[in-house]
């Protein structure tokens, strides 16, 4: 059973910067795809970025391009999340999630979180005005 461990979460002011981080097995380092995912109270679950190492076209979600950036550590196929210029919208419990292959919406990882086999926990992430 594949495990995926979110850490980084917490409480910031609008305006800071956060940087999520998701322990993913060696084996990821390539032919994943992987994402993060946020939900929101009362709100359905949303992409926020996708990744696959091995140069396809990252996605991100208007509401955070600019700000978001998604990388992958290859040697340990940590994936992380840094979160800049955060605004109280952000607040939201966000998950890291993988799938093995090319699933693809376009020229990237999907963000259709149907598509996603394997999910952590999550990590709460508040942002305060």
């Amino acid at each position: 059973q594949m495990e995926l461990v979110e850490s980084g979460g917490g409480s910031v002011q609008a305006g800071g910067s956060l940087r999520l981080s998701c322990a993913a097995p060696r084996y990821m380092s390539s032919g994943y795809c992987m994402g993060w995912f946020r939900q929101a109270q009362g709100k359905e679950r949303e992409a926020v970025a996708t990744f696959y190492g091995g140069g396809l076209t990252e996605y991100y979600a208007d509401s955070v391009k600019g700000r978001f950036t998604i990388s992958q550590d290859n040697t340990e196929a940590t994936l992380y999340l840094q979160m800049d210029s955060l605004k109280p919208e952000d607040t939201a419990m966000y998950y890291c999630a993988a799938v093995r292959g090319k699933i693809l919406t376009g020229t990237a990882c999907t963000y259709r979180s149907t598509s996603y086999s394997y999910w952590g926990q999550g990590t709460q992430v508040t942002v305060s005005s």
